[in-house]
């Protein structure tokens, strides 16, 4: 059974960090691309930031700078370390990751940056 899971959201004030975690477990292919979205109140769900299997990295512009994206190929984990957050980050955080054959989505995980 497949799952992708993430963790690590939560409330803080701007200009704070928090780092996301997320961890895929029961896909029988190898991960390739692993990406970060958000998804605001009212808001189509929008990219973040992905990573490949070997390491190149991508951002959505307004996160260059702040947000670094990582991963272990060996556990099948992705992390997002945000940092400078402000309040336009507030949002559902979710994680997916991608197979030659198909896509994974997480449940999400809500990030609230209160000013």
């Amino acid at each position: 059974q497949v799952q992708v899971v993430e963790s690590g959201g939560g409330l803080v004030q701007v200009g704070g960090s928090l780092r996301l975690s997320c961890a895929a477990s029961g896909i029988m292919f190898s991960i390739d691309d692993m990406c970060w979205y958000r998804q605001a109140p009212g808001n189509a769900r929008e990219f973040v930031a992905f990573i490949t299997r070997s390491g190149s990295t991508n951002y959505k512009d307004s996160v260059k700078g702040r947000f670094t994206i990582s991963r272990d190929n060996a556990k099948n984990t992705v992390w997002l370390q945000m940092n400078s957050l402000k309040p336009e980050d507030t949002a559902v955080y979710y994680c997916n990751v991608q197979t030659l054959y198909s896509g994974y989505w997480g449940q999400g995980t809500q990030v609230t940056v209160s000013s």
